[in-house]
């Protein structure tokens, strides 16, 4: 017989897994609700000609554009969200990114606490994840405390040649904090992991790292399957139920707390879909932000060819640079971030040219190699997430694109002075989802923002939100460890002030235990 759960955690992603992971120690009964279910250990997995060619793991939805046009999202929902199929980049939001930020195109807001509140959590979330990196190769590195638990995942020779031609022209190559255990990935099949699904093949994602410290406890328990429908509140401004559907019926659940991890859109399309008579805009909505400031990142593939460059990597994805993160290096405003790319192989290319031979592609990959450039997208109010019925519509308007036009420009530049006379770029668009975020952000004023800095709803005190919703600036570098970060930092909160738990015990990371 099932217990009624004190806290529904909705998601399994980064967020839902990682607070899991923090509250599991405390005693209390958990219930972790996911749409989706387990990724199976299929062919599929490796397949790149399933994966890129075919869309074998493509959701089979549409969402809307405001106009009304449809389109087909490139979102995951299954065990462990989005970061199934992630980079495996688990990098730090810079110092500077806490603070308000100008860039060319408008001004980043300051976070409502500084980058020391949230270090300390930085290394937890680095410990639980078992985060490979080195420290002090990168200028803009904000101030860890320690260094890390495990080496960075060594270059490639190919990729070893490069990052000493960045180094001699004069840019700062770092080693990518990576959540990969490369052995075991390549143990399996000799692929690159970015974008490719991970069933306990060595990737460090929600499932493998956080989810499964959480499920080694017997008060947490997981639904697969289990697709949430409806917030409902009573007469007060508490939560009171949870409405999904799972095994073929509507079920309703009453917790004491409620943590929303679906996703930036699809947390933010449950909150305006639960709109009652007395909160008629939809849950957690008094400010009018819900939906609103959605950022996605700025993000182009940007490969070099070069006929004397023999790519035999089979990886690649070990280094970036941030020589234009802080500044367009003359003084200007700030460009982005550029890191490489998972090995780009012609089965890949092949689902954005298909219109050429695959053989040419794979011929053409042996002499490239693939970078990501990445930069910041400004809040923008009318950037959002709406719903209609069932409908989710999206209307993203890109903000600070000149910026990311000029650090491709200079990406473009700096890979022909190193010996790459040929550059192609293209910019990823909505179908990508280049880490959603934005749309439920904290705050320290309720009327501007759903949020608190803890994450909780102004409007409902048993409301938490922790996926990428919370972000109140995309920044420009990839969010996973920040929200992981935070997530643990709200689990603690929660622990505290709303259970009375002792929040000092020790949970298992790994191979360490590591204390919360």
């Amino acid at each position: 017989m099932n217990v009624t759960p004190d806290i529904v955690i909705i998601g399994s992603g980064i967020g839902g897994s990682t607070v899991a992971a923090g509250l599991a120690a405390t005693g209390v009964n958990i219930l972790i609700l996911e749409a989706g279910d387990h990724i199976a250990d299929r062919p599929e997995n490796r397949d790149q000609r399933a994966i890129f060619q075919r869309g074998h793991f493509r959701p089979k939805e549409t969402w809307y554009e405001a106009g009304g046009a449809g389109f087909n999202p490139g979102n995951y929902y299954n065990v462990g969200g989005n970061s199934k199929f992630f980079g495996a980049v688990l990098s730090r939001y810079r110092g500077e990114d806490f603070d308000e930020m100008v860039h060319q195109e408008g001004v980043s807001p300051a976070w409502p606490f500084p980058y020391e509140v949230l270090a300390p959590w930085y290394g937890k979330a680095e410990a639980l994840y078992q985060v490979r990196g080195a420290i002090g190769e990168d200028p803009t590195e904000p101030h860890h405390s320690g260094g890390y638990d495990y080496p960075p995942v060594p270059d490639e020779p190919p990729i070893a040649d490069l990052r000493a031609r960045l180094k001699r022209r004069g840019l700062h190559p770092f080693s990518l904090p990576l959540g990969i255990d490369i052995d075991r990935w390549l143990a399996k099949a000799k692929t690159p992991w970015d974008a490719h699904p991970n069933s306990q093949d060595g990737k460090m994602d929600a499932e493998t790292a956080a989810l499964a410290v959480a499920l080694k406890y017997p008060n947490v328990r997981l639904q697969t399957n289990a697709r949430v429908i409806a917030l409902k509140t009573g007469n007060g401004d508490a939560i009171e139920s949870v409405v999904y559907i799972a095994e073929g019926r509507t079920q309703t659940v009453s917790p004491r707390i409620v943590i929303l991890a679906a996703g930036a859109v699809q947390s933010s399309a449950l909150l305006l879909r639960s709109a009652n008579d007395r909160f008629r805009t939809g849950l957690a909505n008094s400010s009018d932000q819900v939906g609103r400031n959605f950022m996605n990142h700025n993000s182009s593939a940007v490969i070099g060819v070069s006929p004397k460059f023999k790519n035999t990597s089979i990886y690649q994805k070990t280094l970036a640079f941030n020589d234009f993160y802080l500044s367009d290096g003359d003084g200007g405003p700030p460009l982005g971030n550029v890191q490489l790319l998972g090995r780009v192989s012609g089965k890949i290319l092949k689902g954005s040219l298909p219109r050429v031979p695959e053989w040419i592609l794979e011929r053409l990959t042996k002499h490239t190699v693939d970078f990501y450039a990445m930069s910041e997208d400004v809040p923008n109010p009318e950037s959002r997430v709406m719903v209609d019925g069932d409908r989710i519509v999206l209307q993203w308007q890109r903000t600070n694109w000149a910026a990311h036009l000029a650090l491709v420009a200079k990406l473009k530049d700096i890979l022909r002075s190193i010996g790459f006379p040929i550059v192609l770029s293209r910019a990823f668009d909505k179908r990508t989802p280049s880490h959603q975020c934005g749309t439920v952000r904290i705050g320290n004023d309720p009327a501007s923002a759903p949020l608190d800095p803890f994450c909780r709803a102004y409007d409902h005190q048993n409301l938490f939100v922790v996926d990428a919703s919370f972000l109140p600036t995309s920044a420009a570098v990839n969010p996973a460890l920040t929200i992981a970060s935070q997530a643990l930092r709200v689990a603690n909160h929660i622990a505290s002030k709303d259970l009375g738990a002792d929040t000092s015990v020790a949970v298992p990371t790994g191979p360490a235990e590591q204390s919360f």
